[in-house]
């Protein structure tokens, strides 16, 4: 079927599972645009819609009835990005054409020209992915001159299907691949973004901005990037939706890479409808959303394996409790399972992605004006005290000089190994259980964030999916004191659609979104 039934197709599925919660507060207007904007005056605009919870195909039926524009909701998120943005210090820029692309937008919906679920639809992107017309940083000051010659591959579907390129998000500098103990959701070139949840709260890396920014309500979707955990660590940690799509679904083409035998970008929302959306637009014709997509709610006979983690916490541990009750009541069967080869995998995986960055940046940054290889890079933050503002280290990069290249045959058994138990942990499980989906806990209660303490990161949930290449899908599944948890779940490869009706099921069911309050902060750190 093709995009624009779907779209209708899913409007009328989902119509049941529409979040409610009130709108988010504002916050005090702020001079520290990167872009050089100023604080916007007036009240906001008024659409006629709660941008917290409305879902595109609403967006998409209002604007073909002419009762909401792109032009309107456009203003009203680059107003919103300037009066609540800083408080969580989320978005390094908008687009300056931002208004422009939208006028265009309204023109194709006046004529009934539009190009599917997107047009018109704001879109934030993390500041890996190349764009002709807007800095590309990767977070370093490194990449802050010019911009990139041509945007990525993603940018140029996005842009053909319509959407609104809003802006750029900050990000967990070099998407956390620099230093042994990093802060996530810091860069030398946006500094630290908060939790809109509870400020003094990290974000979780490394597209914490695109997280916190969906999660205040600065867009209507927003695009990550993941090697292991960056995009569905950031989503359960700020409360929204993000997917990890199959390897090779979407194209890495003109993304800041780590790996290419882990990388992917992916969509992120506030809910798995648009998620969803958003995916079929990123992956092409392969991923257009069927007409059997079930409607939520359709979680009877389903089976589900529930991988529990205590290593997370009591407390997370009484939010999967609480998750796998509710499933059941809904008819899931939910079985509790210990996916194999965790260990190993740990143990494998860092060393493979050494050898795969010192190729993949190499290859990178050749492309670019600065630093043209990864020895120059390192000795850039060496030279730049900006660079060491938060956290002074760069022992990933130093390794990754230093390791064996990827045509060393000992690196191609690491990741031969890699692939084929990561694999196996997915296939083994599911087929020994009869499952659907592999469900764990996405993250613990956020952290406080402290540049000299740094992270207090080990999440092994999301390494399965990540090393394999198979999808995986973050939904809010509760909360610990204040703070978001979320629930991964994860399938076989190419399931990506499977698992996104799915798990819109599973969203419908929790029914855990909560808009964030902007809290300074709520006591002892909850994740200790």
């Amino acid at each position: 079927m093709r995009m624009r039934s779907a779209a209708t197709l899913i409007a009328a599925l989902v119509a049941g599972s529409l979040f409610t919660g009130a709108p988010s507060p504002g916050a005090e207007a702020s001079e520290r645009r990167a872009d050089g904007s100023s604080p916007p005056t007036g009240s906001p605009p008024r659409l006629g819609v709660d941008l917290d919870t409305v879902t595109i195909p609403e967006l998409q039926a209002r604007m073909a009835k002419g009762s909401l524009t792109s032009s309107a909701l456009t203003s009203a998120y680059l107003w919103r990005i300037r009066t609540v943005d800083p408080k969580i210090n989320a978005v390094l820029r908008t687009d300056p054409t931002a208004l422009r692309q939208a006028a265009a937008s309204d023109a194709r919906h006046r004529r009934g020209t539009t190009r599917g679920p997107l047009d018109g639809i704001p879109v934030l992107l993390k500041d890996n992915v190349d764009t002709r017309d807007m800095p590309t940083t990767a977070g370093s000051l490194a990449l802050a001159g010019s911009p990139p010659d041509a945007d990525a591959a993603l940018v140029t579907r996005l842009r053909a299907s319509g959407a609104v390129i809003l802006g750029k998000t900050n990000l967990s500098e070099w998407a956390n691949f620099r230093a042994a103990q990093p802060t996530s959701g810091w860069s030398a070139v946006g500094g630290q973004t908060s939790n809109p949840y509870v400020l003094d709260r990290n974000p979780c890396g490394s597209s914490s901005g695109s997280a916190a920014a969906l999660a205040a309500s600065l867009s209507q979707v927003a695009i990550g990037t993941e090697t292991d955990g960056s995009i569905v660590c950031p989503a359960g940690m700020n409360g929204v939706v993000g997917h990890k799509p199959s390897l090779g679904l979407v194209s890495q083409s003109g993304v800041v890479p780590i790996s290419a035998e882990q990388d992917t970008a992916g969509p992120m929302a506030r809910n798995v409808i648009d998620t969803a959306l958003t995916l079929s637009v990123l992956g092409g014709g392969d991923t257009e959303l069927p007409d059997d997509l079930r409607a939520p709610g359709g979680l009877r006979g389903k089976r589900i394996g529930l991988w529990r983690l205590p290593s997370l916490g009591s407390e997370v541990d009484a939010v999967m409790t609480s998750t796998a009750k509710k499933l059941r009541e809904a008819g899931a069967e939910v079985v509790e399972v210990t996916p194999p080869h965790q260990k190993r995998l740990a143990e494998l995986e860092f060393p493979a992605l050494l050898s795969e960055f010192h190729r993949d940046i190499n290859a990178y940054l050749a492309t670019r004006d600065g630093p043209q290889n990864l020895a120059e890079l390192i000795e850039f933050n060496r030279t730049h005290p900006a660079e060491q503002s938060c956290f002074a280290g760069q022992e990933l990069f130093e390794g990754a000089l230093a390791a064996p290249p990827t045509t060393d045959p000992e690196y191609r058994a690491m990741r031969a190994e890699l692939k084929k138990l990561s694999r196996l942990s997915i296939d083994e499980t599911m087929a020994t259980h009869r499952l659907d989906a592999i469900a764990a806990p996405t993250n613990p209660p956020a952290w406080t964030t402290d540049c000299a303490r740094g992270d207090d990161d080990v999440i092994p949930s999301s390494t399965p999916a990540a090393v394999s290449g198979y999808p995986s899908l973050s939904v809010p599944a509760g909360s610990v004191n204040e703070l978001p948890v979320g629930l991964l779940l994860m399938a076989g490869n190419h399931q990506d659609v499977k698992l996104l009706a799915l798990g819109a099921a599973v969203e419908h069911r929790l029914d855990a979104w909560r808009a964030p309050r902007y809290l300074p902060t709520v006591g002892p750190d909850a994740s200790r």
